[in-house]
């Protein structure tokens, strides 16, 4: 049987029939496993946001498969005619790059049978569907016409759970040594006991150094509020840092995503023989909060950097990180435009951005930065700002202008619905001005 026979024999279609003409016609159902939404206007233009989503906790399921980062922007796009996609994967949970792409583009077959085949597909995506979205758009060059990759960690898999592993084997050495960072026996225990780890760590200026530096290794910023500046103040800033790492990198270090990953890449993808940590350091974003905390600590930097170095180094699987590298990093190659759009206090370092960006042609790529601490905190109009630059480029063969002062004045167009945000981490809310900006980011620490 063909492809196209499996998936014609896989669709179960669920939910209402087509609404009124004057109405958003909602088609949902799974393929192959992979639950999907499409919305369609009365009005469709033709055109397909094909929206990727990151990745979610374990245990954690949606009740209804996202369209938007921004739930806000979505009857915008509706009223401009886009018609608005999206599938949950097979695979919804943890690190699920190939089940994405391949997910994906069984679900723009079916909408190519079942509402019409588009005229531009665009596609989009936030945290770990920004690399989703890049991923999709080199392996269908023909299909996708344009990628908007939001907040996430496009430089590869390979990269972010390397990051993950120099900061959990840094706890490791300097804070706990029974913490496992590879091939984790019980990762619920093990996640709870760093928790555990952390928590006392906070409470001392010598345990508050020691998790900067481990911080600094996957370069977290000192900053995940999204609507109030960064501290100027030493141990909030790594209090911050901290409870970003508690939040998201938790599960990448010592808990159920790194054990998942193991299990799909048929062992451990990522190492750090031969990896110099004074060197990391140095090239870290957040070499300065560092230093200033050893020193406010008292404490010798340089001899938890000897530690570091002597400690017995983890050992990649050679084939699990071929693996890893073959599903999950892109190459950079293509000929469809890119936009990527990142806060610059984001967790997921918008380094990831430097690295990947020095893979494109630079005649295709254009990077926006907002203002801003948290993961993926840019409101609904920064983001519609963001996909309007795509769509001209895309429709006009030419880049408008990205000055911060014209995305800003555009963003600014949108009414303070569309500029509310909500910081998740810390259970603030409100409206946050347009905060595009220059930024010019270093390459990551290490990308594997």
């Amino acid at each position: 049987m063909t492809l196209t026979g499996i998936l014609a024999a896989a669709l179960i279609v669920t939910g209402a029939p087509a609404l009124a003409a004057d109405d958003v016609r909602v088609h949902t159902g799974v393929i192959e496993g992979a639950r999907y939404r499409v919305e369609v206007p009365p009005d469709w233009n033709g055109k397909l946001l094909l929206y990727n989503h990151g990745i979610y906790p374990p245990g954690y399921v949606p009740e209804e498969v996202e369209l938007a980062n921004r739930q806000e922007a979505k009857p915008v796009l509706l009223g401009e005619g886009y018609a608005l996609a999206a599938s949950l994967y097979s695979k919804p949970n943890g690190f699920s790059a190939g089940e994405a792409v391949h997910d994906q583009t069984a679900l723009l077959s079916w909408f190519d049978r079942n509402v019409g085949r588009p005229a531009q597909v665009l596609t989009w995506g936030a945290s770990g569907g920004g690399l989703n979205a890049v991923l999709l758009a080199e392996r269908l060059p023909r299909r996708i016409d344009g990628v908007l990759a939001m907040c996430g960690p496009v430089a590869g898999g390979s990269a972010l759970f390397g990051q993950a592993l120099d900061l959990g084997f840094a706890v490791r050495t300097l804070l706990a040594p029974e913490l496992e960072v590879v091939r984790i026996a019980d990762p619920q225990a093990n996640l709870a006991k760093a928790h555990q780890v952390i928590a006392k760590a906070l409470e001392s200026p010598d345990g508050r150094a020691r998790l900067a530096l481990a911080n600094a290794f996957a370069d977290v910023p000192g900053w995940s509020t999204a609507l109030r500046p960064r501290s100027a103040d030493v141990a909030e800033q790594i209090r911050q840092q901290t409870q970003f790492v508690e939040a998201v990198y938790n599960q990448f270090s010592w808990g159920a995503h790194r054990a998942d990953l193991e299990a799909q890449a048929g062992g451990n993808p990522t190492g750090n023989t031969g990896v110099d940590y004074r060197d990391l350091l140095a090239r870290s974003s957040e070499r300065d909060l560092v230093n200033q905390a050893y020193r406010d600590a008292g404490l010798d930097l340089g001899a938890d950097l000897a530690k570091l170095a002597a400690a017995p180094r983890v050992q990649a699987d050679n084939a699990a990180a071929r693996r890893l590298a073959r599903v999950g990093t892109p190459t950079g190659h293509g000929h469809q435009p890119v936009v990527t759009l990142h806060p610059v206090g984001d967790g997921v370092a918008p380094e990831h951005e430097r690295n990947y960006g020095d893979r494109v042609d630079s005649g295709r790529i254009r990077q926006l930065f907002v203002n801003r601490g948290g993961h993926c905190q840019h409101t609904a109009a920064e983001e519609l700002t963001a996909l309007r630059v795509l769509r001209d480029r895309v429709e006009t063969g030419h880049w408008p202008s990205t000055s911060p002062e014209r995305l800003n004045a555009e963003a600014n167009r949108f009414g303070p619905e569309l500029r509310f945000l909500r910081d998740w981490l810390h259970g603030e809310q409100g409206v946050s001005a347009p905060a595009f900006r220059r930024h010019h980011p270093a390459p990551l620490p290490r990308v594997a």
